[in-house]
């Protein structure tokens, strides 16, 4: 069995909890906006829901991912995970899209909607529910190095801000300031956008091969390695979790072979033994007296 495949069966587990949790609270927040016509509701409620959805595409994403290399990817899959993170900002976008459309065309309507009591119960209920999902997810993400969860606990962590500036707006329009609804709908918009923004800009560090540990700190580790006289060209890349390091090292020209392959062994356990993540340690060796340009 592959070694990544029980970290992508957990992850699967939180997912499809967070799930359904999601599509529970989605479909309360829809059902109740709609039958009050509160259009910040319907909003989270569709915010929600792409949480839903966003779950799907994770679960997707880390399907693929869990698969072992092969011939044409033979540094695995993880980068999938990675794709299905840059899915869920691109579901964000859509969402924002079509909730600043439907407030803007609200603004024109004249459209006075209904808040009772149970609109606020609703959304109280909903905020903890979020609560809830958001600290078991991103307690778990961080447990797995796994993106899709920590970004989909972003995604949540939002909500939760959303749904309170959905009460805010629903006492506005108890006051008798209805413009409040779409006005909140457009903020929830922005919020959507920038925790989209933000799992983009991670996502793509990754896809990139942004350095993912600094070089100074493995070099401290390396040369502290007995018969390692020096160490260059350290670079690292990968999602956390599943980091790879290749560097040069410098032994004393007249060393063995087998005693200068033994010092690459070494080096190697000491890098995953000082670093966590580490998927594998590539360890050029070569003599003190030359070096690679």
């Amino acid at each position: 069995m592959h070694d990544m495949e029980p970290r992508f069966r957990q992850i699967r587990k939180v997912m499809v909890y967070v799930l359904f949790l999601n599509l529970a609270v989605s479909f309360a927040k829809i059902a109740y906006g709609f039958y009050t016509d509160v259009l910040s509701m319907q909003s989270d409620g569709f915010h929600s829901l792409f949480d839903g959805v966003s779950n799907i595409v994770g679960l997707i994403g880390i399907q693929i991912a869990a698969k072992p290399p092969d011939k044409e990817h033979p540094y695995g899959h993880r980068k999938f995970e990675t794709l299905a993170s840059i899915m869920i900002a691109v579901i964000l976008a859509i969402v924002a899209f079509e909730i600043v459309h439907s407030a803007f065309d609200r603004f024109g309507n004249g459209n006075h909607p209904e808040v009772t009591a149970i609109s606020f119960a609703v959304m109280l209920v909903t905020m903890l529910v979020n609560y809830s999902v958001t600290t078991y997810e991103s307690k778990k993400g961080r447990q797995l190095n796994s993106e899709v969860l920590l970004a989909d606990s972003a995604h949540t962590r939002s909500d939760i801000y959303v749904s309170l500036s959905v009460i805010i707006g629903l006492i506005a329009i108890r006051l008798g300031y209805p413009i409040i609804d779409p006005a909140v709908s457009i903020l929830i918009a922005f919020v959507i956008l920038h925790a989209g923004a933000e799992i983009i800009f991670h996502s793509i560090s990754i896809l990139i091969d942004e350095s993912q540990i600094d070089p100074e700190e493995i070099s401290e580790v390396v040369c502290n390695v007995e018969g390692v006289i020096d160490c260059h060209n350290i670079r690292t890349r990968g999602p956390p979790g599943s980091v790879y390091v290749d560097l040069h090292v410098e032994v004393d020209p007249n060393m063995s072979t087998y005693k200068s392959h033994t010092i690459s062994h070494i080096v190697q356990y000491r890098i995953k033994e000082s670093f966590d993540g580490i998927e594998d340690v590539l360890v050029h060796i070569e003599p003190a007296h030359t070096r690679s340009i």
